[in-house]
């Protein structure tokens, strides 16, 4: 099963509670083939905050061979980013290991990733789609990445690295300490004038098993309506 992701919507729990995910809701859609065998499994986990296609394991057989195509990255990402900036190129590559930043110096946000060298190797190719400006003349890409590993927040930290982060990105966009902010206030009017959209702007646009199916996802109507 593909389904597209909403933002704002987990994949899986992350504690104990009764919060809405992904997981709990295909769980519910598929209880008559659970209750006869089946299972949910999902293939490839998303942010809470990105958007798009999803891939679905319904059965054990399915799982395995999805594992084992993950594992040969015989399954084919795209995403689609809008980002700050104009590049001055039209293909870049970025190869460059991650690691969680606490592990290495003092962090105030446990998740963030920085690019390091004792890090888990981490590839990301880009091409430019589009080039706008806004009412307002700045200026804004988009973006189409094609991760290569699989690494948490690697295509938020590559196109960072690169000098155009993603749009919305409260950790890797222009203050880590918005991010702080906003898990204190919520979202505020000046969280709004420094992101200007409430989630980074970054969708799941595309899979593909090598030598078989494929899906695309358009982008959805909140990052549409930005450009």
């Amino acid at each position: 099963m593909v389904v597209e992701k909403p933002p704002f919507l987990l994949v899986h729990p992350t504690k104990p509670g009764n919060a809405r995910t992904l997981w709990g809701e295909l769980k519910q859609l598929l209880a008559f083939e659970i209750a006869n065998g089946g299972q949910v499994s999902i293939v490839n986990r998303l942010d809470r905050e990105t958007s798009g296609l999803v891939l679905v394991a319904k059965n054990a057989a399915a799982a395995r061979r999805f594992g084992l195509l993950m594992q040969e990255q015989r399954i084919l990402k795209e995403y689609l980013a809008i980002v700050w900036g104009w590049p001055g190129w039209e293909t870049n590559s970025v190869d460059a290991p991650l690691a969680r930043q606490g592990t290495h110096m003092p962090s105030v946000i446990w998740l963030k990733q920085i690019i390091h060298p004792d890090g888990a190797p981490a590839r990301t190719d880009f091409r430019v789609e589009q080039r706008f400006t806004r009412n307002s003349g700045e200026r804004f890409s988009i973006i189409r990445a094609f991760p290569r590993t699989g690494r948490t927040h690697q295509i938020r930290v590559h196109l960072a690295s690169l000098g155009h982060p993603i749009v919305g990105d409260k950790i890797y966009g222009p203050d880590e300490k918005l991010y702080l902010e906003f898990i204190e206030t919520g979202w505020t009017p000046e969280l709004e004038r420094r992101l200007l959209l409430p989630r980074h702007a970054l969708h799941s646009a595309a899979l593909e098993i090598k030598d078989g199916d494929n899906w695309v996802s358009p982008l959805p109507a909140d990052l549409a309506s930005f450009l």
